[in-house]
């Protein structure tokens, strides 16, 4: 699949594309994993990692709550997060969260003529753009070639492309190559970074395949969360990194004040190097968790694991996995379902990693319900 214009005839690179048949269900991309997280239920539908928070983190926002009575102040935070990635201060713009950004990002950029959004993905993205007015195209990854990025794919006219990586939902990482080949002047290149902190690859020190650091693209704009990795979601905290005059165009339309005291603590403290390093160890951790949980999951019969898993979740095929996650609902277990994911369908779920024994007890049941 090359590309389908939502609100206009489907399209390929080579023209119009053959008729699609009767017209499909559109995925609520309003849908997301909380809404499965039932109280009550094991919960591996959020990509939240919920272990208990380190005194370096702890400390500075219990400190922050005896400051609210000021305004809050982002330049030590903005400082502090433009010294991680290498860059002056004027080229991170702090965010209420991940979601934000893509806000800011939607309504600032009215002149767009064609934004292209490569799928499947995260959906606020497009969501945030279509809420703004935008016709949104999408670029459909294939399955059968692993949801891997083939950066022809996406039309060379498009003046804003939003891709993440580590895709969620699949658990993708592209090569950074891939991603700095959908570069060039007058377009805007947002790669949404979100699990950039949960990826590790051998003799990498450091995040491999990001571009947070990357200042000679032309149009880039790096989306990042701290929410995910030191269980934050409720904080709502982020950054955009880019171009200052770029980044100058998003703040024109943030509101005064729209990241808390408490928020800008939390990302100060995260981007000191012992943070940095306590996420290097804690991604170890995780990648063995993964291993562990995608070779049970490759052992149950009819289940196939998509590619190969990179980031805090995992993305399986299951013929009637709509049926079998409301089976696992009822056991008290709950996992994402895909088809609110634009290029995947009923029979695609998302399970988060967790530690061994959880996922042992997840794919027993698991494998219990596809025997019976």
């Amino acid at each position: 699949m090359r590309g389908q214009l939502i609100g206009a005839e489907p399209t390929t690179r080579d023209g119009p594309a053959a008729d699609p048949g009767p017209a499909t269900v559109e995925p609520d991309l309003a849908h997301h994993g909380d809404v499965e997280a039932t109280p009550g239920l094991v919960d591996l539908a959020v990509n939240v990692r919920r272990d208990e928070m380190p005194d370096w983190l702890a400390d500075p926002l219990t400190a922050a709550l005896a400051d609210l009575a000021a305004y809050p102040d982002p330049r030590p935070a903005r400082a502090a997060v433009a010294a991680r990635h290498g860059r002056p201060p004027e080229e991170v713009l702090l965010t209420a969260g991940a979601a934000e950004g893509f806000v800011l990002v939607a309504r600032a950029l009215t002149g767009v003529r064609r934004p292209v959004v490569v799928h499947p993905q995260f959906t606020e993205p497009e969501a945030a753009l279509r809420a703004a007015g935008h016709t949104v195209e999408r670029v459909l990854l294939d399955p059968a070639e692993d949801f891997r990025l083939d950066p022809a794919r996406v039309p060379a006219d498009a003046d804003l492309v939003m891709i993440g990586n580590p895709t969620n939902p699949t658990s993708v990482l592209h090569p950074a190559a891939d991603l700095a080949a959908l570069a060039r002047p007058g377009r805007v290149l947002v790669v949404d970074e979100a699990f950039a902190d949960t990826t590790l690859a051998p003799g990498v020190d450091g995040e491999p395949e990001s571009l947070a650091a990357r200042r000679d693209l032309p149009g880039l704009v790096v989306v990042r969360s701290l929410t995910k990795t030191w269980g934050l979601a409720g904080l709502r905290i982020g950054y955009l990194l880019g171009e200052a005059t770029l980044l100058a165009r998003f703040v024109a339309g943030q509101p005064l004040w729209a990241v808390s005291t408490p928020a800008l603590a939390a990302a100060t403290a995260i981007a000191a190097p012992t943070a940095v390093a306590a996420e290097r160890a804690i991604a170890a951790r995780l990648a063995a968790d993964r291993d562990h949980l995608v070779a049970r999951l490759a052992a149950l019969p009819a289940v196939r694991v998509a590619g190969r898993p990179a980031s805090a979740f995992v993305l399986i095929h299951l013929p009637g996995a709509d049926r079998v996650r409301e089976t696992l609902r009822e056991r008290g277990w709950a996992v994402r379902r895909g088809d609110t994911f634009p290029g995947l369908g009923p029979d695609w779920l998302r399970v988060a990693v967790r530690d061994p024994a959880t996922s042992d007890a997840f794919t027993q049941v698991l494998g219990e319900i596809l025997e019976a």
